[in-house]
């Protein structure tokens, strides 16, 4: 390699360095904006990081009035729909019940990940409501799982033996909708596999729906490729046996 390619490639990654130190200080700009007008709107927005604050803004392309509207929703949202903080199992016994949602491992980004099962999923007589609940319970457990410095979790949404039985639009709706609102820049991939094709319908339904953020993060994952693509971003120590991996699947209940 002669000295005026190295030059030039240092001179690139210096670009690059200073490109992004000038994006954080940026970002740490609006973080401070933003919280000095969330603090006025809603004083309880004092207890919360900057991490999170960050979040919000970066789901809103770094837009304060859109990241403030949606937080303060969020702070509203919080205190009705989780007055004690958090959600028990108690509160949701007939989602429990179905045994349909795993959490163990951490990925190669050391994401944690969850696991679920959609042909165990049906609507019980808990309704939408009770639902909505067990969505918040598993994502703030999730949440909990993540080391310091991540902020990031990995699913893979199994749809072996989904039918129409299963199909719950106004619950997958409500659920995307918790996501995208309430825990913005969380999820950082969704593997969907074994997605029959009668899942597709549904899927039409459901995908005008995902913010085009989200919509990046998703990928249906081939049969003939199943095991591959996960190892791709998980370890094999730390794969679900029932793709493959050493882990067992642990409920989520039991975490």
């Amino acid at each position: 390699m002669n000295s005026s390619t190295e030059s030039e490639e240092s001179m690139e990654e210096k670009y690059e360095k200073d490109e992004g130190m000038k994006s954080s200080e940026a970002e740490l700009t609006k973080i401070l904006l933003m919280r000095a007008f969330v603090e006025k709107q809603d004083p309880s927005s004092k207890e919360v990081d900057d991490q999170t604050i960050r979040r919000f803004l970066r789901a809103r392309e770094l837009n304060i009035n859109k990241a403030s509207a949606l937080f303060l929703k969020f702070l509203k949202w919080r205190r009705t729909f989780v007055p004690n903080a958090s959600i028990s199992a108690s509160e949701v016994p007939n989602e429990i019940a179905q045994n349909k949602m795993f959490l163990q491992g951490l990925d190669k980004k050391g994401r944690p990940i969850m696991v679920v099962l959609g042909a165990r999923h049906f609507q019980n007589k808990g309704g939408i409501e009770e639902f909505k609940r067990f969505v918040v319970y598993g994502l703030d457990k999730v949440c909990s799982r993540m080391p310091p410095g991540q902020e990031k979790f990995v699913a893979i949404g199994d749809l072996q033996g989904w039918g129409y039985s299963n199909s719950d639009i106004r619950g997958y709706l409500g659920a995307l909708s918790i996501l995208q609102d309430f825990y913005p820049e969380r999820l950082g991939k969704l593997f969907l596999v074994h997605a029959p094709y009668m899942f597709m319908a549904v899927w039409k339904i459901v995908h005008p729906f995902i913010d085009e953020k989200t919509k990046k993060k998703i990928l249906f994952v081939e049969n003939t490729r199943l095991t591959s693509t996960l190892l791709e971003e998980i370890d094999m120590s730390q794969l679900p046996d029932i793709y493959g991996g050493q882990l067992p699947l642990t409920p989520i209940q039991d975490c």
